[in-house]
């Protein structure tokens, strides 16, 4: 049996007990792989894991403490890396048969980074396909499930990396955000899950580098384990030409006061369809922000379904691009690709290039709305994911629709912010459903300002105590 208590430490707590000699790496290490055996027949969290070579990684990290050697901000911590992400010597399938037995001759940054800052790499978690499909799983690993209730999907591409920090396998996952697979698995899983401003973490693994909806981001139980992520992985970096954001001050812990901040409040950005338990609890997140201060105002948004839509046109063409560059004909494959990336698919090749040109003039006129919100306040807190986590048998055709009263059902509001990427956006959780689903709420900051929403999110956690909450599994 695992060490619970050891389990659901905090990666920074943990990198503090290994630098101060109260705790072994490798006793830290073998507790983690006992959890991950415990947990992932349940709930298929990971595709590979590496015991042998953890350990190995373990009584190295050990070996450099009792000699004394300078160590890294995350030495000795376990790791999960998204089986999308490239890891040198490692096969990396991104949940497809088409890449069943890719095995890259390179890490990713973000990788590397981690890797350098002395994390131990235990294994990979499970991706929809391509990272592509609006569900966990896929045809080559099968379904992942949540830990709240694993008749529900834990969310997203990044649904895998989700699951194993909210059971406790390890402190930190990372993910990856181009239309909310970091923040929506997060508030599926009652979790910290952080979209950075674009550029500030490196994205080299693409096809083309000219996207800026793609982001590389912290799973994580606590705000203070989403900075220290951000601020080992963050910085400049020539194989990503749009990687130049000046690396910035990140002191952990956060501090987490808000006293005198300016907050806007939008429960819907003016057209969404939210679930009245995620409303309920948002409100509650509001009234503990003026408690500590912080001004907080309502305000009423002009924003339609159309950046929903365009944010859906997007992610259609993007899942075209990463096939064709992978095969040369769908048929051949179509058998053993998921049907709904099949779909996306399919939709990309009939998108029109001056369709996906006029996605820019619907982002534009997005950012023109929010940069006058930001003319007055610091912050914008809105709902992430507008529903508790669905049954995993559950329908998309339940989203992508206008209801009677003029209501847009979507499964979250944090697409659109994928097409105004510069700005940080923040997933925390801030209660629970009627059936104890988590929910959660999303902190948008300024363009740049990471450190802000950070800082949101901790005086959030201040108040809800959620890293202290487990899943009944």
């Amino acid at each position: 049996m695992s060490n619970l208590d050891l389990s659901y430490t905090s990666a920074f707590n943990l990198a503090k007990m290994i630098k101060s000699k109260r705790l072994s790496p490798v006793e830290l290490i073998d507790n983690t792989l006992k959890r991950i055996e415990e947990i992932n027949p349940k709930l298929n969290a990971f595709c590979f894991v590496y015991p042998d070579e953890a350990l190995m990684n373990a009584r190295a990290a050990e070996d450099a403490i009792i000699n004394g050697d300078t160590v890294g901000p995350l030495h000795g911590v376990p790791i999960a890396i998204k089986d999308l992400t490239p890891t040198r010597g490692k096969r990396t399938t991104m949940g497809s048969y088409v890449k069943e037995n890719w095995i890259p001759e390179f890490d990713a940054i973000v990788v590397e980074r981690l890797i350098q800052a002395g994390a131990i790499m235990v294994g990979k978690t499970t991706t929809s396909e391509f990272a592509c499909a609006l569900r966990s799983g896929s045809p080559l690993w099968g379904i992942t499930r949540n830990p709240w209730d694993t008749e529900c999907t834990p969310g997203f591409s990044s649904a895998g990396s989700a699951v194993a920090v909210a059971t406790g396998c390890v402190p930190i996952a990372e993910g990856s955000d181009a239309g909310g697979s970091v923040r929506n698995p997060a508030a599926y899983c009652g979790l910290v899950g952080l979209k950075p401003s674009f550029g500030r973490i490196p994205f080299e693994i693409l096809p083309s580098q000219l996207d800026q909806t793609c982001h590389f981001g912290p799973l994580s139980r606590t705000v203070d384990d989403a900075a220290l992520f951000l601020s080992v992985t963050q910085g400049p970096d020539t194989r990503d030409l749009q990687a130049f954001i000046p690396s910035i001050d990140i002191q952990v812990p956060i501090l987490d006061e808000v006293q005198g901040l300016h907050i806007a409040f939008s429960p819907d950005l003016g057209y969404a369809a939210v679930h009245h338990d995620v409303s309920r609890n948002l409100l509650t997140a509001v009234d503990a922000l003026k408690e500590r201060g912080a001004v907080v105002e309502e305000i009423s948004l002009n924003l339609t379904k159309e950046v929903s839509e365009v944010d859906a046109i997007h992610w259609d063409v993007y899942a075209a691009l990463l096939l064709e560059s992978e095969i040369e004909n769908l048929d051949e494959w179509r058998s053993k690709l998921d049907p709904l990336f099949v779909e996306s698919v399919e939709r990309g090749l009939r998108i029109r290039a001056i369709d996906l040109k006029r996605c820019e003039i619907v982002a534009t006129r997005m950012w023109n709305t929010i940069r006058q919100v930001f003319e007055r306040y610091d912050v914008l807190l809105c709902p992430s994911a507008l529903t508790p986590a669905m049954k995993l048998d559950g329908s998309l055709e339940d989203f992508g629709f206008e209801d009677e009263n003029g209501r847009y059902h979507a499964r979250s509001l944090s697409g659109p912010f994928n097409l105004i990427g510069r700005c940080p956006a923040l997933q925390v959780p801030c209660g629970f459903s009627a059936d104890g689903l988590p929910t959660g709420a999303q902190i948008i900051g300024q363009r740049y300002d990471d450190l802000c929403v950070l800082k949101v999110g901790k005086a959030l956690e201040q108040v809800f105590s959620w890293p202290s909450v487990r899943p009944p599994i």
